[in-house]
């Protein structure tokens, strides 16, 4: 008999049997039957070592269904470690430019550690809102006492900087906030991970570590931008309504609190209030309070109200596309929509909306090209849209408010 891990029977009559055939048979004897067969076994010479593949193949399988899972959780175990060494380097990078900026604004070297350290733990307890009543004004109570406390222990570290000096400082460390917060939320779930020995954990934490890394990238670009007092991608708003003021030789400026400004002039017999953030520090000003400030003072005799913003785009999108629709562009915290929002219900004030697509990274990163290019595109750059808009829905002798909403550092 040959050895051989392939062989199967069959029923054959003896004078099927012929030696000179490749295969090699052997006979043997079976209980008789009516055609006097012998059962024989058909085996392929040269495959001697089949069952040591098939042994092998076995060994993998039990080893694969009794460790897979720890052999995965392992993989990506790794895998967030990586990513946290990055989020950690950022981080790390982001408190060395943070030390450096206040370190130029004169503070002095032993309280520059101890301020970083305690303002990147900074953080604000969201009012109740089980009685939705109030919940607005409780929040923008709330972000007031925050920024009064922000400006007030900048005063005190650094007391011969400029206010916009300072305002550049607070941006450069909330970003540096964000850092180390992303940094610390993936710490605490691959630890959470690891103690607890949960696939699911670090399954979650991996698949979304892209995202987030990407997220920490573009937050630590814009701690540079706002070191080196750079335009970043969410100062679109006020860049694109200034060069239009600049256009129609708007010259008449009105500061409508310490952090915002109106600035009033004339288009085709109309008459526009330009609202925004006072540049070129990091504000990001109270324009939904400024634009419920002129709506007031001219009695509700507002004929339309556009707000100019950018606005995340998605993936295929375009960056620098245009878009127009209806509502309050703004992403604060809830109180300066609002404003905007029930000062034209209030009067039946038409609220129209231009956005600028951004992906996160142009948002916070220094301002790239294609995004200035689109304030002057003809026909679909923002101006020619809000003229178009303005030359449609208004008439001769009316009043329109443009507010641009974002931040305006590097923008006068």
């Amino acid at each position: 008999m040959v050895n051989c891990a392939t062989s199967f029977p069959f029923e054959f009559t003896s004078k099927l049997c012929n030696p000179k055939q490749r295969f090699l048979f052997y006979a043997e004897p079976v209980p008789a039957s009516p055609l006097g067969t012998v059962k024989l076994m058909m085996q392929v010479p040269g495959t001697e070592f089949n069952w040591i593949f098939n042994l092998i193949f076995i060994v993998m399988f039990m080893f694969i269904y009794l460790y897979g899972t720890r052999l995965q959780s392992y993989i990506w175990t790794r895998q967030a470690e990586a990513g946290l060494a990055q989020l950690e380097a950022l981080a790390r990078q982001g408190r060395q430019i943070a030390h450096n900026t206040l370190k130029d604004l004169k503070v002095k070297e032993q309280d520059i550690k101890p301020t970083i350290d305690d303002f990147i733990e900074y953080f604000v307890i969201e009012p109740v809102d089980r009685d939705p009543a109030g919940v607005i004004g409780r929040i923008d109570h709330l972000l007031t006492v925050r920024q009064d406390e922000y400006e007030k222990e900048m005063e005190q570290l650094a007391p011969t900087a400029t206010l916009e000096q300072r305002a550049n400082a607070e941006s450069v460390l909330s970003g540096v906030m964000a850092l180390n917060y992303v940094y610390r939320v993936v710490r605490h779930f691959l630890l959470l991970g690891k103690k607890t020995k949960s696939i699911y954990y670090t399954m979650q934490l991996q698949m979304q570590l892209p995202m987030i890394i990407q997220m920490a990238k573009a937050y630590f670009e814009a701690v540079r931008a706002f070191s080196d007092g750079k335009p970043i991608g969410d100062g679109m708003g006020p860049l694109a309504i200034a060069h239009f003021a600049k256009e129609i030789k708007a010259d008449k400026i009105e500061e409508l609190d310490p952090r915002t400004i109106a600035v009033a002039g004339e288009f085709e017999g109309r008459d526009l209030w330009f609202v925004r953030a006072k540049g070129p520090a990091s504000f990001v000003g109270h324009p939904g309070k400024g634009v419920e400030t002129l709506v007031e003072r001219n009695k509700g005799k507002i004929a339309m109200v556009i707000t100019v913003d950018a606005g995340m785009k998605l993936e295929g999108d375009d960056s620098g596309h245009v878009i127009r629709g209806v509502g309050a562009a703004i992403g604060d915290a809830g109180p300066e929509k609002i404003a905007i929002e029930e000062s034209c219900r209030k009067y039946n004030i038409p609220l129209y909306a231009i956005v600028i697509k951004e992906a996160l990274e142009d948002a916070l990163a220094p301002m790239k090209k294609v995004l200035v290019d689109s304030v002057h595109l003809k026909e679909k750059g923002v101006i020619d849209k809000i003229k178009k808009r303005i030359l449609d829905r208004t008439k001769k002798g009316e009043r329109i408010i443009v507010a641009g909403i974002g931040n305006t550092i590097g923008i006068g």
